[in-house]
């Protein structure tokens, strides 16, 4: 499973995802269920960190941020 698989998983899935950003380091992330995201399964995934506030979530990722955000989004 790709990194960018891994990091969907983690976000509750597809249909969960509204909209994911590219922001250098992180991914910006605007999620249907908030409830969904699974911090452990993203950290296992490689994210360094998550920073959740309602229905936005940050996965802090590296420099691998706007790679990231393109492959999601091409699953979208």
């Amino acid at each position: 499973m790709s990194k960018a698989n891994q990091i969907v998983e983690g976000l509750g899935g597809l249909d969960n995802i509204v909209e994911v950003e590219g922001c250098i380091t992180r991914l910006r992330c605007e999620i249907k269920d908030a409830g969904k995201v699974n911090e452990k399964a993203l950290k296992a995934a490689g994210a360094h960190g998550v920073v959740k506030a309602g229905s936005a979530v940050q996965v802090v990722v590296g420099p691998t941020a706007d790679a990231l955000a393109e492959d999601i989004n091409d699953m979208l």
